[in-house]
């Protein structure tokens, strides 16, 4: 991992207030959860405000407070956008809690909260529900965070790693035991993999992460289990948090586990690649680009790929959505609009990269903006 983005996540986690908490979807107020605190951001704040290169979005800035809360796999991303968009416009304070998507939508649909956070697109009666904090309008669901998921590991002398989905199910399952065992040297045959245990760590908490990873290894690994947020393995140790189980992996020798791309570099982790493809931006964007857009409208949900993609793209990917009322939403709309129009273009997207995130696609992120210009009061 390069010393800057190394550097980049060190200084957004330092800025920020927010303890990365367990995407768990139970908790006793939406709004204030025991295990996280907001990450909020003025034209004072102190975390980086570098943009990258893109000219296309210059903010109108009126001004106000907005709040938000949900996914804890975007609090990283959350913390930087706030933070760039604060410095271009005073008198704005803007406050994001990661309690998790559950507990993100809970507080959206009780009018807790301006806009929620979540890593699946809304259910039906989530739909619903909505709908009905939205004065009788449509919640859209909007793509903003892309967020491949690692298979990180400790292995002493070994920096890089070959995986597959069905060995990556194995190993979660413990009927591949070792770090040597004949399936692993197959896919890595200049690697010296040691005679070690494997030691698994899982989310034990309610996790979009975990839906995600076993609807990708659903399809293209052999889980025997139903995609859920909640862990059906029977092996390994449980932590609640994103942190724990990074913390854990990076203590442990012979440790792997699954985890937002962004932990596995905050701790200089080794990130096994998938079928050959290396885990990085342009991978990633490649398997993004296959999704198939199943909402209507402005409401934007996708339905991710995860075989038959182009040649080199990184399959194990997870997208975050934010939630808002297409019309009937907080008094403070035309800033929320204005703080998402920010955050859907070049501007916003492209420091997300040196956090562990990729950038949403050109084609995706015109899609996004037109969603947001139509947002009404």
């Amino acid at each position: 991992m390069s010393m800057n983005r190394f550097a980049k996540i060190a200084a957004v986690a330092a800025a920020s207030t927010l303890v990365l908490a367990a995407c768990s979807s139970e908790s006793a107020d939406p709004t204030q959860p025991a295990s996280s605190g907001p990450a909020t951001s003025s034209s004072s704040s102190s975390a980086s405000t570098e943009t990258g290169g893109g000219t296309g979005f210059t903010p109108e800035c009126p001004g106000g407070q907005l709040t938000g809360s949900g996914a804890s796999s975007q609090v990283t991303a959350v913390t930087e956008v706030i933070s760039a968009y604060s410095a271009e416009c005073g008198d704005t304070q803007i406050e994001y809690t990661g309690p998790g998507s559950g507990d993100g939508i809970k507080a959206f649909v009780a009018n807790q909260v301006d806009w929620a956070g979540s890593d699946s697109v809304l259910k039906d009666d989530q739909t619903t529900q909505a709908a009905e904090r939205c004065g009788g309008n449509d919640a859209w669901n909007l793509p903003m965070v892309v967020g491949p998921i690692a298979f990180a590991f400790n292995i002493d002398g070994v920096d890089e790693l070959n995986l597959t989905a069905p060995v990556v199910s194995k190993i979660l399952l413990g009927e591949i035991t070792s770090w040597n065992d004949p399936a692993i040297a197959e896919l890595n045959p200049d690697a010296t993999l040691p005679d070690q245990a494997i030691s698994v760590f899982f989310r034990s908490s309610s996790s979009g992460t975990t839906e995600n990873l076993t609807k990708y290894l659903a399809e293209a690994g052999e889980w025997p289990h139903e995609p859920s947020k909640d862990w059906a393995g029977s092996v390994g140790e449980g932590r609640p948090a994103t942190a724990d189980v990074a913390d854990s992996v990076a203590n442990t020798p012979g440790g792997f586990s699954y985890m937002e791309w962004g932990a596995a570099l905050e701790r200089n982790l080794g990130v096994a690649s998938l079928d050959g493809a290396e885990l990085n931006p342009e991978n990633v964007g490649s398997a993004l680009t296959a999704a198939e857009n199943v909402g209507e409208g402005n409401d934007i949900r996708l339905e991710l790929k995860y075989s038959g993609l182009p040649e080199g793209a990184y399959p194990a990917i997870m997208v975050t959505y934010e939630i808002v009322c297409s019309a009937g939403g907080p008094e403070n709309t035309e800033l929320l609009k204005d703080f998402l129009g920010y955050w859907a273009s070049e501007d916003g997207q492209a420091p997300l990269e040196d956090l562990g995130y990729s950038p949403l696609p050109a084609e995706m992120i015109a899609q996004v903006e037109e969603a947001i210009a139509a947002i009404e009061a």
